[in-house]
C-alpha cells in the first residue's frame, strides 16, 4: 500500500476482523492477552501504593506485626502479579502460534486456489508479498499483534483513568505539564521511528549487498572463478565500500538516537523538577505528609508512562491496521475465473472431449505484443497432437490456454462447443493430467508423489501405474520400495532419483490421475535425445485412446503423433504429419534438418 493511498478498511473494521479470527482460531490468545493486560494494571497499582502505604504505617507508629503484615501482603501481591504475568507472557506464544498457523493456512489457501492468471499479475504478486510480510514481519509488528496491541491500548486507557483519579487532588496545571511533556516526547520519538522506517530500504539494500558478497565468497558457485580470475581483491574492495556505506548509515542512526534520548531526558528532568517543586510546596504549605508526597510523585511518573503507552498503542494500532489492510486486500483480490458459481462438470458427463480455439488471441499483462494471435485450432477426441517451434513461438502459452490456466484476451476456448469460462474451473482441471517442464518432486514418499495425496491411496492402482511407467525394478532395489522418501529435507534417509527415473515417476503420476486429456510441456528438456525419445514413446504406449498434446524442442521425439503444429510468431505456420511437413519443405523441415545433423540413428554424434 502506497503512503498516499487511503486504507480500504478503518482501524475499527480491522480490529473487528482480527477479533473474529482470534475467536475462531485462537481463543487461548484472547484469554492470555486479556488476562495479561489486567494483571499489568494490577501490578502497576500495587507498585504505586506499596511504598506510600508502608511509609504511612511507619508515620503512624503502628505495631511491628501490623507493619510486617502489610509488607508481607504487598510482597505476596507483587509476587503473585509478577508470577502470573510471567506465566501469561511465557505461554502466550502458544496462542500466537495458533493464530500464526491459521493465518499461514489462509495465505496458502489463497495462493493455491486463486485463478492462475492472478499469479502472472505483478499487482497481485505485490499484494501477495505484502500480505506475507504483514503476517511474518515481526520487526514492524505484523497482523498477529493487532489484538494484543488493542488490549494494551485498553489497559493504558484504564491505567490513565485510574492514575487520573489518584492525582485528582493536584493542580490541573501540573497534569497539563505531564501530558504535554509526555506528548512532546512521544512526537519526537515518533519522528525518529519514522526516520528509521524511511531508511529501511537503504538499510536493506546495504544488507543485501553484504549478503551477496558473503554468498559469493563462501558459496559453491564461485570458488573456481575467484581463484582462476583473482577476484579476492575485487571482493575486498566491494566489501570495504559496502562497509563504508553501512558505517555512514549507523552513524546517522546513532546521532538520531542520541538526540532523541537527550530530548526525552530533558523533558523528563523538566517534568520531574516541576513535580518536585509543586509537591514540596504542598508539603510546606498544605501539610502534605511524606507518604502522600511519595504517592503523588510516583503517580506523576506512572501517569506519564500511561500517557506515553496510550499514545504508543494508538500509533502502533494504526501501523498494524495498515498490515491488516494489506492482508485483507490480498484475500479480496478479485477472481477472473468461475469456481463454485460455474457450471459443474465431471469426466462422466461426456463420452468424448473436443477442444477448440476460436480466433484466440492472448497477450500477457504489461506485454507490448500478442503471444498468441487469432489462432484457430480443433483438437479431436483421442488425437495425439505435437506442438513444435522455436523459443517464444507460443507453445507453452497455448498449453496454458487449453488447460484453462489462462483466458484468451480475445476469442474463446471451447470444450465440446461450450466456452470453458462458463464451467467451474476446478472441475475443468479434473479433465487434464499433465507433466510440465518444471515439475515438483515433493519431499515425501514415492507413493505420495505419484498419488499426490497423503491418504486414501489406491495401492493396487499405484503399483499398476508404476509398473506401466517402467519403475518396478528400480523401486524394488530401494530400502522401502514405494514408501521410500525422496530428498533429505523431510527424511535424512531420503534418496534422489536419476533424471530418467524422475521422468518415469511423472509418467506414473499422470497415469494415476487417469484423466482423459494429457498435456506434456517439454518435461524431458533436461534429458539427452535417446532418453527423451524413450520417455515419449512410453507416454505414447501408456496413453492409448486419450487426447494427448506434446511439446518438445526435439522434433524427432514427436514423429509418432497424428498431427504436428509448427508455431511461428504466435500462430500456426504449418500443420500436418511429419512426412507431410517434411515434404512441404518449410520451417519445420529446415529445423528438423538442422537438428538431424547432430545425431544419427541410435543417438551417436554425426561426425560426417
Amino acid at each position: 500500500m502506497k503512503d498516499n493511498q487511503k486504507p480500504q478498511y478503518s482501524i475499527l473494521q480491522n480490529l473487528s476482523y482480527v477479533v473474529k479470527l482470534v475467536w475462531k482460531e485462537s481463543r487461548l490468545l484472547l484469554f492470555f492477552t486479556t488476562a495479561s493486560s489486567l494483571v499489568g494494571i494490577m501490578t502497576s497499582l500495587v507498585q504505586l501504593y506499596i511504598a506510600p502505604i508502608i511509609l504511612r504505617k511507619v508515620e503512624q507508629s503502628v505495631p511491628l506485626t501490623e507493619l510486617f503484615l502489610t509488607i508481607g501482603l504487598f510482597t505476596l501481591a507483587l509476587m503473585a502479579c509478577n508470577s502470573i504475568n510471567t506465566y501469561l507472557t511465557e505461554t502466550k506464544f502458544v496462542g500466537e502460534s495458533r493464530l500464526m498457523h491459521a493465518l499461514s493456512k489462509i495465505l496458502i489457501y489463497k495462493s493455491c486456489t486463486t485463478s492462475y492468471a492472478n499469479m502472472l499479475d505483478t499487482r497481485f504478486r505485490e499484494k501477495q508479498i505484502n500480505a506475507t510480510i504483514s503476517v511474518y514481519n515481526e520487526g514492524s509488528k505484523g497482523l498477529t499483534a493487532m489484538f494484543p496491541e488493542a488490549m494494551a491500548f485498553s489497559a493504558s486507557l484504564i491505567g490513565f483513568l485510574l492514575y487520573l483519579l489518584v492525582l485528582r487532588g493536584l493542580h490541573p496545571l501540573l497534569l497539563a505539564v505531564v501530558v504535554v511533556t509526555a506528548a512532546i516526547s512521544y512526537l519526537i520519538t515518533r519522528r525518529t521511528d519514522e526516520w528509521h522506517y524511511n531508511t529501511g530500504e537503504e538499510s536493506m539494500g546495504i544488507r543485501n549487498r553484504k549478503m551477496y558478497i558473503i554468498n559469493l565468497a563462501m558459496g559453491n558457485e564461485m570458488p573456481k572463478d575467484i581463484r582462476i580470475f583473482g577476484m579476492r581483491e575485487w571482493l575486498d574492495d566491494v566489501w570495504d565500500k559496502t562497509l563504508t556505506l553501512w558505517r555512514s548509515l549507523c552513524n546517522r542512526c546513532e546521532k538520531k538516537i542520541f538526540l532523541t534520548k537527550a530530548a526525552d531526558a530533558a523533558l523528563a528532568f523538566a517534568r520531574n523538577g516541576i513535580a518536585y517543586v509543586y509537591l514540596i510546596h504542598m508539603a510546606l504549605n498544605d501539610n502534605l505528609s511524606a507518604s502522600e508526597f511519595l504517592l503523588y510523585f510516583s503517580a506523576v511518573t506512572g501517569f506519564t508512562n500511561w500517557v506515553t503507552a496510550l499514545l504508543n498503542s494508538a500509533s502502533a494500532m494504526n501501523k498494524i491496521s495498515l498490515q491488516v489492510c494489506r492482508f485483507r486486500e490480498y484475500l479480496d483480490w478479485p477472481e477472473p475465473f468461475r469456481f463454485e458459481e460455474g457450471k459443474r462438470i465431471s469426466k462422466s458427463d461426456f463420452e468424448r472431449f473436443e477442444l477448440r480455439l476460436e480466433d484466440v488471441t492472448y497477450r500477457y499483462p504489461e506485454s507490448e505484443k500478442d503471444t498468441i494471435s487469432h489462432m484457430n485450432l480443433t483438437i479431436h477426441p483421442g488425437e495425439k497432437l505435437a506442438i513444435v517451434g522455436l523459443n517464444g513461438a507460443g507453445k507453452t502459452t497455448l498449453i496454458k490456454l487449453l488447460c484453462g490456466f489462462l483466458d484468451p484476451t480475445e476469442g474463446r476456448v471451447l470444450l465440446n462447443g461450450q466456452d470453458i469460462r462458463d464451467f467451474n474451473r476446478k472441475d475443468y482441471y479434473t479433465l487434464f493430467t499433465a507433466v510440465f517442464q518444471d515439475f515438483p518432486r515433493l519431499q515425501v514418499s514415492i507413493a505420495q508423489n505419484v498419488a499426490q495425496s497423503i491418504s486414501n491411496i489406491d495401492r493396487e492402482r499405484l503399483a499398476e501405474c508404476v509398473d506401466k511407467a517402467g519403475l518396478t525394478q528400480a523401486l524394488a532395489e530401494l530400502p522401502h520400495g514405494l514408501d521410500t522418501t525422496l530428498g533429505k529435507i523431510m527424511n535424512d534417509h531420503g534418496i534422489e532419483l536419476s533424471g530418467g527415473q524422475t521422468q518415469r515417476l511423472m509418467l506414473a503420476r499422470a497415469l494415476y490421475k487417469d484423466a482423459p486429456i494429457l498435456l506434456l510441456d517439454e518435461p524431458t528438456a533436461a534429458l539427452d535425445p535417446i532418453a527423451e525419445n524413450e520417455i515419449y514413446r512410453k507416454y505414447n504406449e501408456m496413453t492409448h485412446g486419450r487426447t494427448s498434446v506434446y511439446i518438445s524442442h526435439r522434433l524427432a521425439s514427436t514423429r509418432f503423433c497424428d498431427r504436428i503444429l509448427f508455431l511461428e510468431n504466435g500462430n500456426i505456420a504449418e500443420e500436418g504429419t511429419h512426412d507431410e511437413l517434411m515434404a512441404l519443405g518449410g520451417g519445420y523441415c529446415n529445423l528438423f534438418n538442422v537438428q538431424s545433423k547432430y545425431y544419427r540413428e541410435g543417438g551417436k554424434l554425426d561426425e560426417a
